[in-house]
């Protein structure tokens, strides 16, 4: 079933006029992707809408889609796939401020399962801090500390823990990825874990892991004794 253009639907139906009308709550999953997409060009942007959710079958998936993945719907360009990726953004941030269904990581294998899909096909490494409260609630997530090949001389203790300090987390745990898939740790990144570790212990912020995650594989470096 085809749509068509939403302009020239009777107002009344309009995806944006019912919200307003009616409130979130009464639209469907492609109907709130129709209002972030605004446009869907010859298609109609609710065809595009449910095109999108046919693709990937749930909203979780569309949240842990690349780029790539999603510029192969046909009028999904850089600024539509931008515009969904901030909306899911700023739905899990607004989560994790009320306190609802903000994750607890007890394991390594949590972390890993929670991040991967970030890390999915991206070709630079990032290095990001995890904030946790004292029962191992996420405080803030995705805090990023660095971009680009590591090295112990950008990873200073000082902005490390700046944001953890200013959230008062209770500890932390350290990820970074490795673009060519294999999670195994350079004599860097051991380095690297040893320093935290060292001002962590200082700060009273203790540093409960360092993940390193690979393609379809992860490695803990307190699992691997370097913690």
């Amino acid at each position: 079933m085809s749509f068509g253009k939403v302009k020239d639907w009777p107002e009344g139906e309009r995806p944006t006029e019912r919200l307003l009308k009616y409130g979130c709550e009464n639209l469907s999953d492609a109907q709130l992707l129709a209002i972030i997409l605004r446009t869907g060009g010859d298609k109609g942007v609710l065809n595009l809408a449910i095109e999108l959710l046919n693709r990937f079958k749930t909203l979780k998936e569309i949240d842990a889609s690349s780029v790539k993945e999603l510029s192969a719907i046909k009028g999904l360009g850089k600024a539509k796939i931008a515009q969904i990726k901030a909306a899911f953004e700023l739905g899990k941030r607004l989560m994790i401020e009320s306190g609802e269904d903000s994750p607890t990581f007890l394991s390594s294998r949590n972390v890993y399962s929670y991040f991967a899909p970030r890390f999915k096909n991206v070709k630079k490494e990032f290095f990001i801090a995890i904030l946790l409260n004292t029962k191992n609630k996420l405080i803030k997530e995705f805090v990023k500390i660095s971009e680009g090949t590591l090295t112990n001389s950008l990873i200073h203790p000082r902005e490390a823990f700046k944001e953890a300090i200013r959230e008062s987390a209770a500890s932390v745990i350290f990820v970074h990825n490795h673009p060519s898939g294999d999670p195994s740790p350079s004599a860097e990144d051991i380095a690297i874990t040893n320093r935290l570790k060292k001002a962590g212990d200082i700060l009273g912020i203790p540093v409960i892991d360092h993940i390193i995650i690979g393609d379809g594989k992860y490695i803990s470096l307190k699992e691997e004794g370097f913690l």
